[in-house]
């Protein structure tokens, strides 16, 4: 059936209060969209951040009194209402519209990154089969893009990794697909882990082969090769554990960084490792290198 969707220009102010009195009002969904193609840079934890000029998308049944609605609105926020347009729109299979724009990737040379719904287009390829769920990481992304290329570009054979901020798995994942020997996956959110976990059965990946903590029950022991794409803040401010993570001789990749922040991650670890050229695109950078052997 078709929906009618009120769009409301507002102020990160008014988000909470629209947004209740919305769902008051019969919404069946509401969602907040940037106005202004503004970015967000790393939010505290536990907080939802908004951007300053955001539009709210509320979704009403097609039959709902538009006049009505907009009144009982007014009464409600005890003041004008913002800048608002009613439409009309099509229903869809909102599931399925998204899962078809989910095509099959190819990263570097070897590596494909497969939707679970959808069959290889290189069978004999390295083919990650991948259902993204409710974790970071499809691909899609420049930043997971850079460390998947990276990863089908290194010789993987025999060594052990570290996915520092693991998010879907498809870091890890990969890394044991394209002959890594074993992976260490952290995440901060427990629905991170239970992603890659998934994600690693739906490959299988055994266990034994793919261990998953909270950064606070992971193992520190050094890994051939640690990567992680995440933030540029958490990135300068874990330089020194990260560094401990990566075996002397042994590589990183780092990811999750706007190319304008590229200086303060060189200068955390330009000390300890030969860093590599920087990799660009779309605004992001990775930053990668070997740690240097202990003198």
């Amino acid at each position: 059936m078709p929906w009618l969707q009120l769009r409301l220009a507002i102020t990160p102010e008014q988000a909470e209060p629209l947004e209740e009195s919305l769902l008051g009002l019969g919404a069946v969904s509401v969602t907040f969209m940037d106005g202004e193609d503004q970015p967000i840079f790393e939010p505290d934890l536990g907080t939802t951040p908004l951007w300053s000029h955001t539009h709210l998308l509320a979704l009403f049944e097609a039959d709902t009194d538009s006049t009505q609605l907009l009144e009982n609105l007014a009464r409600l926020s005890a003041g004008a209402l913002p800048e608002y347009q009613l439409e009309q729109i099509a229903d869809q299979d909102w599931e399925r519209s998204w899962m078809e724009h989910f095509q099959p990737m190819q990263f570097g040379r070897r590596l494909w990154i497969v939707p679970s719904w959808h069959a290889a287009p290189e069978p004999d390829a390295v083919n990650l089969l991948l259902d993204p769920g409710l974790a970071f990481g499809t691909g899609t992304h420049p930043t997971t893009a850079l460390c998947l290329e990276w990863l089908d570009a290194q010789q993987l054979q025999d060594l052990d990794v570290i996915d520092f901020g693991c998010g879907s798995g498809i870091l890890a994942i990969a890394a044991l697909l394209l002959g890594a020997r074993q992976v260490c996956g952290t995440d901060i959110d427990i629905q991170a882990l239970e992603a890659s976990r998934d994600n690693a059965q739906r490959n299988q990946i055994v266990d034994e082969r793919f261990s998953l903590y909270l950064p606070e029950q992971m193992p520190q022991e050094p890994a051939d090769i640690l990567v992680a794409n995440i933030l540029a803040g958490p990135l300068v401010s874990l330089a020194s554990q990260l560094t401990s993570l990566v075996k002397p001789g042994g590589l990183i990749a780092l990811s999750g960084i706007l190319a304008e922040q590229t200086e303060d991650i060189l200068a955390a670890y330009k000390d300890n490792f030969a860093l590599d050229p920087v990799a660009e695109r779309d605004g992001w950078i990775r930053v990668s290198g070997r740690r240097h052997l202990a003198a």
